[in-house]
């Protein structure tokens, strides 16, 4: 049985071709020039992201600092040895370019058997460059790990991260995008989930102009977990991006994905984009998608695009939702019917509305930052 659901703005056609058809290519020349009429890039300003979309004839690197807790090791490897872990092949222009034009991979490893009590803290600042990276996690057999991603500064940055969660192994990854004004950020995030792992990606969007990230997940065996969760805030101005991307392969595998985003200010903008696909042979699995939007100002916009892609009947579930909307006209009738004033009011809904995300992100170090920042955001937004 081959069932396509898709969901579209009024009057735009979407193409039949399923995510199974995509180029994944370490060679930038298997992927054309973007125009932006393609599908997948349709939501996108292309316009203003040339100089990532195609060959850099110079090499910058991002600063990196970081805390490694014992039994986690660093070092840069050529593309080459990268593949030799098994990684994921970009699924984009940008991604292969990023591969290719990189100053080494950047690896990070955490070898069989071995749980790390603090979370390994790795800090990124753009120093005002046009930079291409490539970064690789690995995490061993039966291991378990936290892994912060912080990318503060101002860069123009295109960025491949693989990881490869081994068999057992249980990795909760959390990319924070907090850059200045004037920064781009063009990321695919690709996951290849052993038998039986758990794998946790968390997306964050707040800083930055542009924000496109693609997180992916794959399983290379059966029973793995995977659960993508998103927060996002866009301002006057700001496009904030994200495309999620699940491909059942094997049996009795799961997967969650939980993005939320609220959005202010004249052309505040936000897309998400997610897409599973549940191939013949992922007898068992069970699955769901969810977006939830919070237009909070006139002028602001959000796309939310679910799609599901099933080839087998024999599924233990598969669903999607997806929402955008402004204030719960009762949940404010509520709280000001207790004295709370109307502006406050709206700030308190606001927090309510993350918090569900925040809630299942389990990390203190995240929950703190996001905390934090989403304060700074309503103590200046015009509610």
């Amino acid at each position: 049985m081959t069932q396509t659901l898709e969901s579209a703005p009024s009057g735009v056609q979407v193409p039949a071709q399923g995510r199974a058809d995509r180029t994944r290519s370490f060679s930038v020349d298997a992927f054309p020039a973007v125009t932006g009429r393609e599908e997948e890039w349709r939501f996108t300003p292309v316009r203003k992201l040339a100089d990532l979309l195609e060959p850099a004839s110079q090499t910058a690197a991002l600063t990196f600092g970081e805390t490694l807790p014992d039994g986690v090791t660093v070092e840069t490897i050529d593309l080459a040895a990268a593949q030799a872990h098994g990684v994921l092949a970009p699924e984009d222009r940008p991604a292969a370019l990023a591969a290719a034009h990189a100053a080494g991979v950047r690896h990070y490893h955490l070898a069989d058997g071995v749980e790390l009590a603090e979370p390994v803290i790795v800090h990124a600042d753009g120093n005002d460059a046009t930079v291409h990276g490539h970064v690789l996690i690995t995490v061993g057999r039966h291991s378990k790990a936290t892994f912060v991603l912080e990318h503060e500064g101002r860069a123009r940055y295109s960025e491949l991260l693989s990881v490869v969660v081994g068999d057992g192994a249980d990795l909760t990854l959390a990319s924070l995008q907090l850059w200045e004004d004037g920064s781009v950020h063009l990321g695919q995030h690709d996951a290849l989930v052993g038998r039986d792992a758990k794998y946790k990606h968390i997306a964050v969007s707040l800083g930055g102009d542009i924000v496109r990230l693609n997180s992916n997940v794959r399983y290379s065996g059966p029973g793995g977990e995977a659960e993508m969760l998103g927060l996002y805030f866009a301002d006057a101005g700001q496009h904030l991006e994200h495309r999620t991307y699940v491909d059942h392969n094997t049996p009795k595998a799961t997967s969650n994905v939980m993005y939320k985003g609220a959005l202010q200010g004249k052309d505040a903008r936000s897309v998400w984009v997610g897409d599973v696909l549940i191939r013949p042979e992922a007898l068992g699995i069970d699955t769901y998608e969810l977006n939830r939007n919070l237009i909070l100002t006139d002028g602001a916009r959000a796309d939310s695009v679910p799609n599901l892609e099933i080839e087998t009947g024999d599924i233990e579930g598969a669903g999607h939702a997806s929402s955008t909307g402004r204030f719960d006209e009762e949940h404010l009738f509520y709280l000001m019917s207790r004295g709370i004033g109307e502006s406050e009011a709206r700030r308190l809904v606001v927090r309510g509305f993350f918090n569900e995300v925040i809630q299942k992100i389990g990390v203190e170090e995240v929950e703190s930052v996001l905390h934090d920042r989403i304060e700074e955001e309503l103590a200046r937004s015009v509610l």
